[in-house]
């Protein structure tokens, strides 16, 4: 990086994995941490395709989710996901923001001050 340069702030984690180990292990693990310990001043989780449904399943991942938000971690879904699983009401339920996403994730990948890691 340029000396003159700042780093990015954002944190973007894009969640895409349907396996529960990934989840525990990588996506929620880290989101919770880089907020709680100010690795990063944003962090953005989003849920998007069988990762979706595996939240929708596990009361475990969906316990964590409320640490996450609680810890001040926007998290969003695909709403195009969601809608094909049945499952908008219930994740909007646990506080999540389902809405259209390609648009917002194209927008986080062309942010010189946002960083995007896919799990």
């Amino acid at each position: 990086m340029n000396p003159n340069e700042t780093a990015p702030s954002r944190l973007v984690v894009l969640w895409t994995n349907g396996d529960k180990d990934v989840a525990e292990k990588m996506a929620l693990l880290y989101t919770l941490n880089s907020k709680l310990r100010g690795w990063w001043p944003e962090v953005t989780l989003i849920v998007w395709g069988p990762s979706t449904k595996l939240l929708s399943e596990s009361k475990d991942l969906q316990a964590y989710l409320a640490k996450i938000i609680e810890a001040g971690v926007n998290v969003e879904a695909c709403k195009v996901c969601t809608d094909m699983y049945g499952i908008s009401a219930q994740l909007e339920a646990l506080g999540v923001d389902v809405r259209l996403m390609g648009q917002p994730l194209t927008e986080y990948l062309k942010d010189g001050n946002c960083r995007v890691i896919t799990v």
